[in-house]
């Protein structure tokens, strides 16, 4: 289990139990507690955190997607364009730019002064929700990062489509039918949580506003922050092989 694949793997786990960490607990607390306060700074600690890992996941996906390319389309050269020095490079890459990411959108939305109260309407502080506190017009500026950083996630998915394309087309070439069952197989997990992670992102922020409603804001904040986190390892863990004899043996 230390070639490349499993290193991003090692990587999306983290990003995943950051994700869980980050809204659940504080969740769990207030229900237990029979409260729905956060604290200001814990407010800004949780925006910060969920955009980090959700955004260094995105890129990490766009990564590991990168990686099975490579192992499908171009097996004899895997080893020298994803030696462990380029791994390393591209994983501190993703962490870096979803920290980035963070930083710029956190910082943006809590330099706005909020005059509609103090009540944000979801289990755990979201940016969207901050900005209908505002009544200034300088959250048009955080509204442009937005729409910066969605191009930047589109072309991510384009990038992802497009290494998915060149994977089919080897596959396809490859004679024998349990040879394309194979080199299938390896790509069948991590293209399972690509498109988990794609339609609840693209379900809660796309939706009409006509549907809105806080009942069904609350199940598509569910829906995109706590399913995909939850069901990775679960996904993983079920399509590998590796993965089923690595945990046996600890058993």
């Amino acid at each position: 289990l230390h070639n490349s694949m499993y290193f991003f793997l090692l990587n999306l786990s983290v990003l995943d139990l950051g994700c869980i960490s980050t809204t659940v607990p504080k969740a769990m607390a207030n229900s237990l507690w029979d409260t729905r306060a956060i604290p200001y700074y814990g407010c800004t600690a949780q925006v910060f955190l969920l955009l980090c890992f959700i955004a260094a996941e995105l890129y990490l996906l766009t990564v590991m997607a990168y990686d099975r390319c490579v192992a499908i389309c171009k097996p004899l050269h895997y080893g020298t364009l994803l030696g462990s020095r380029a791994c390393v490079h591209m994983a501190a890459a993703a962490w870096g730019t979803g920290f980035l990411n963070a930083l710029l959108h956190t910082a943006n939305t809590f330099a706005l002064h909020l005059c509609r109260g103090n009540a944000v309407d979801n289990f755990f502080c979201e940016i969207p929700h901050i900005l209908k506190l505002s009544c200034s017009h300088s959250y048009l500026k955080e509204v442009g990062l937005i729409v910066i950083s969605v191009f930047v996630d589109f072309g991510c998915f384009i990038f992802i489509v497009v290494s998915y394309v060149q994977i089919f087309r080897a596959v396809l070439r490859i004679p024998s039918q349990q040879g394309r069952h194979k080199a299938f197989s390896t790509c069948l997990p991590h293209l399972a949580v690509v498109s988990l992670f794609f339609s609840t992102l693209v379900f809660a922020y796309l939706k009409s506003p006509s549907t809105f409603s806080p009942s069904l804001d609350l199940v598509v904040a569910v829906l995109y922050s706590v399913v995909p986190p939850a069901v990775n390892p679960l996904i993983y863990s079920m399509r590998n092989q590796e993965l089923k004899d690595a945990l046996w043996k600890l058993v």
